[in-house]
């Protein structure tokens, strides 16, 4: 028996062409946000980044070595990069801001992706403090949450509404010294499907990707070498991997997809030891 395509098979290679997106956290080449943007980009979408270099600045890994500019040609030699938008999301009328700036420079916005976090300071219990818990709750989770009602708020009706959210694997395991990041990030992660219900009758969908531990540059060689056999083939996940899932999450082929947490941890063991 022969399989007859229907439905539009062979896929389309740019199934978002004529959508527009934004998408947040885009500061370094070697993040998540990156490559999300460049498979949307790819997928013939036009698309808005916001970026905040100053917080990779203060971590461990740094900021991205050619500075932002570089970040953008690279996007730019992908596809077509409508503009980006520089923001604190910790300050309280940043969300309203950077969706207000991505609609002026797309005409309408079609799909949001909130890749953004605030990663340090954090601790254990004993090494928080009121301001810890509340810089990681206002940019992990607050502004996702006003990001996604400004969308709403804007989105004009057209089909093809789409918001994905990023958690972490706290909801797995522990996550030793990141109280305020798990709490924040955990969050999201429980208010998916309160949130996607009420989007429905507005023809938009909210998932909530989980990546996993993903390769950005954040650990130093011995940490990630120690950490790789816990994957199977001792391959880390590529920040492209978590990106071609959430780019067909805003794609058609995904439109009956809403309210889920879906968890894309490349097979990581946390129990046990790893593989011989």
């Amino acid at each position: 028996m022969t399989l007859q395509p229907r439905d539009g098979d062979p896929r389309d290679p740019r199934p978002l062409a004529g959508r527009t997106a934004l998408v947040t956290g885009v500061s370094r080449r070697a993040g998540i946000g990156y490559a999300i943007a460049r498979r949307l980009l790819g997928y013939g979408a036009r698309v808005v980044v916001h970026h905040h270099v100053a917080h990779d600045a203060r971590q461990s890994w740094g900021a991205d070595p050619g500075g932002i500019e570089a970040v953008l040609d690279g996007l730019r030699g992908a596809g077509s990069l409508a503009g980006d938008v520089g923001a604190d999301l910790a300050e309280p009328d940043a969300p309203v801001r950077v969706v207000g700036a991505a609609v002026r420079l797309l005409g309408h916005l079609d799909v949001l992706v909130c890749n953004h976090a605030r990663s340090n300071p954090d601790g254990a219990l004993g090494e928080l403090d009121a301001g810890i818990l509340d810089g990681h709750w206002a940019v992990d989770t607050r502004s996702t949450i006003l990001l996604a009602q400004e969308f709403a708020a804007r989105h004009d009706g057209r089909p093809g509404g789409r918001i994905v959210f990023l958690t972490s694997g706290q909801g797995l395991g522990p996550m030793p010294g990141e109280v305020a990041y798990a709490a924040a990030k955990g969050a999201l992660a429980a208010v998916t499907g309160t949130l996607a219900d009420q989007l429905a009758d507005a023809g938009i969908t909210l998932n909530t990707v989980n990546p996993g531990p993903v390769d950005t540059g954040y650990l130093p060689p011995e940490a990630h070498a120690t950490v790789a056999p816990r994957f199977p083939g001792r391959r880390w996940a590529e920040p492209d991997d978590p990106a071609r899932l959430i780019a067909w999450l805003v794609t058609d082929e995904a439109r009956s997809i809403t309210g889920q947490v879906i968890n894309s941890e490349s097979g990581f063991r946390r129990w046990g030891p790893g593989p011989d």
